[in-house]
């Protein structure tokens, strides 16, 4: 990662942002309502936190087949990945609720879900909401040598088959947070004394993860051993839940931001980027399905990707009605707004642009 920060452009002449920000502020203002949660969000809470729970306790609580233990596996991992986009995500960007402890706790609920709040909000709420689609500095734009997002990313041999073997690897996201990349990211983000709000000292940082790790393993792997779930099940089943739960995550990740309509701009050699920041959310983001009931309810509004970033401090529950209003805007400045009308259309912008970067070589 270069630890180089660039800076935006302060030049708009169209006023986007400041139009766009008085457009929403006076709706919300209208239609006297609060830019954060409501009833919706806390039937969903609870909802998805029954589809992810009761499957545990059923596991617990009878002695299943194989079969029934796998498919409550899945149900887990579905439950999982809604809590994780829903609640999770809208309390550690702060729009769950206007009660800033309820934001605390639902945020805090991503110990459950295998991560650590601290990394989270550093990888996503500072470099992924600041440096959107950025090499070198969005994470999110990061796999290792095996998945080649951007033309910046070397090249290799292998990258050639990267649009068929890359759905298998997406599944392996929130494995990989609860077994290392956790320890990874805290070490490399301490160092760099990076922070959303306060910094904490390391050694907090460092006992909070050791103690919610050794928690959350205790959850998943030991209680139902004690239990008396033979190991091959426990281990089996937790691996199924974190597969389909990474699956799900990943697919809605990627179709953000890693398609054909997105760009992937870069600074010049001031590091200075081309456009401010609103309008840089514009070029790098896409919505998806944006009137499919299904996809807005299950994934928290992030097929409303382009509100999300520019207005994270709102809830989710209100995006499908201020994109009529930052569409509009953007028509009037005329600059992209990247909409896909399906989930199915934008699967395949996502794949042909995983072909597109495994057949050429990464730019000068």
């Amino acid at each position: 990662m270069n630890y180089t920060l660039p800076t935006f452009s302060t030049q708009d002449s169209m006023k986007f942002f400041r139009t766009i920000n008085s457009r929403v502020n006076a709706y919300f203002k209208e239609n006297n309502i609060k830019k954060t949660g409501n009833w919706q969000i806390y039937l969903k809470t609870a909802i998805l936190f029954a589809v992810f729970l009761t499957p545990y306790f059923l596991i617990l609580a009878i002695d299943l087949p194989f079969w029934a233990h796998l498919l409550l596996s899945v149900a887990m991992g579905v439950g999982m990945a809604g809590i994780g986009m829903n609640v999770m995500h809208d309390g550690n960007h702060g729009s769950y609720s206007s009660k800033g402890w309820l934001n605390k706790f639902m945020g805090g609920t991503i110990y459950v879900l295998a991560g650590n709040v601290y990394n989270w909000q550093v990888q996503h709420n500072v470099l992924h909401h600041t440096y959107t689609n950025i090499h070198g500095h969005d994470e999110d734009l990061e796999a290792g040598k095996i998945i080649r997002f951007t033309q910046e990313a070397k090249w290799r041999r292998f990258h050639k088959f990267q649009h068929y073997y890359s759905i298998f690897l997406y599944g392996l996201l929130t494995f990989n947070w609860a077994l290392t990349t956790d320890f990874k990211q805290m070490h490399r983000y301490l160092k760099r004394k990076l922070s959303y709000g306060k910094f904490k000292s390391p050694a907090i940082q460092w006992t909070t993860l050791v103690i919610t790790k050794a928690i959350y393993f205790s959850i998943w792997i030991v209680i139902p051993m004690i239990a008396g779930i033979v190991w091959w099940k426990v281990l089996i089943g937790f691996f199924v839940m974190h597969y389909v739960a990474g699956l799900i995550l990943s697919v809605v990740f990627q179709l953000a931001h890693v398609v054909e309509a997105t760009d992937n701009p870069i600074p010049d050699e001031n590091g200075t980027m081309e456009n401010t920041w609103a309008i840089h959310q514009l070029y790098t983001t896409a919505n998806f399905a944006p009137k499919n009931k299904i996809v807005n309810w299950f994934t928290g509004g992030l097929n409303h990707q382009i509100e999300h970033h520019i207005f994270p401090n709102i809830s989710h529950v209100h995006y499908g009605k201020i994109s009529e209003i930052i569409k509009q805007t953007a028509a009037e400045c005329n600059l992209p707004y990247h909409e896909f009308k399906t989930m199915r259309s934008a699967v395949a912008a996502h794949f042909r642009h995983l072909k597109q970067l495994g057949t050429k070589p990464e730019i000068a």
